[in-house]
């Protein structure tokens, strides 16, 4: 079965600090879109990438993929929401028979193991979408005040998430809903069920400074390990 990732790269980072995109910024002298797209290679020699980022940095996405000379790497830009980025890259996947994951472009610490898990799901369940326990305390708020959660029944919601092509593409032709927050909960508008799988606690996503320097601490682990 063919396999197609979807890496959103569309937003703007402004919560770097910086002056670029975060999927920009430098990791182990390599953009951070780098390592992402290097994982999934590693898992899947054959996959296919669709790469979508913001119109003014298409350039920067070319140099990039012309450094995976032997992979299929396709650039589509995004929209101005992310079920619209997501959307478009979609927009070019026309096999019915396929898995394709959708990832966010900055969790580039996504290891092989967990994309080969996700597909391995999604063939026989559908779905596969990783999460992770809550380790927290947790409760929500309302006018009136808040009540705590029950964490042992809470779960934080990762990326790739990985579906069968025949779901996931139906889904996305219906008009985007305010409570669209992910991919799961397009397809589970659907009346389709989301399927979770063990996800990875250093399978975090690039938004501030210090996460920039906790990925080369977990990079330099991995490395001497």
């Amino acid at each position: 079965m063919k396999k197609i990732a979807v890496i959103v790269a569309g937003g703007s980072g402004l919560r770097m600090g910086k002056n670029i995109p975060k999927q920009f910024l430098l990791l182990n002298n390599k953009p951070i879109i780098f390592h992402t797209i290097s994982a999934f290679i590693e898992a899947f020699r054959e996959i296919k990438i669709v790469l979508v980022l913001p119109k003014n940095n298409l350039e920067q996405g070319e140099t990039i993929a012309e450094e995976f000379k032997n992979t299929n790497i396709q650039i589509v830009i995004g929209g101005e929401s992310r079920f619209q980025s997501v959307k478009n890259g979609l927009k070019t996947i026309t096999s019915a028979d396929s898995v394709i994951f959708v990832h966010d472009g900055v969790r580039c610490l996504i290891t092989s193991k967990l994309i080969r898990e996700c597909y391995e799901q999604a063939i026989l369940k559908g779905s596969a979408i990783p999460a992770v326990a809550a380790t927290d305390s947790i409760r929500i708020t309302s006018e009136s005040g808040s009540v705590v959660v029950d964490r042992n029944h809470i779960r934080i919601v990762q990326t790739p998430q990985t579906f069968l092509s025949s779901i996931l593409l139906p889904a996305f032709e219906q008009q985007y809903q305010e409570s669209f927050t992910d991919e799961a909960t397009v397809v589970e508008s659907q009346g389709t069920p989301i399927y979770l799988i063990d996800g990875d606690y250093n399978n975090l996503k690039i938004t501030r400074p210090i996460d920039l320097l906790i990925a080369q601490q977990i990079l330099e682990e991995r490395a001497n390990s």
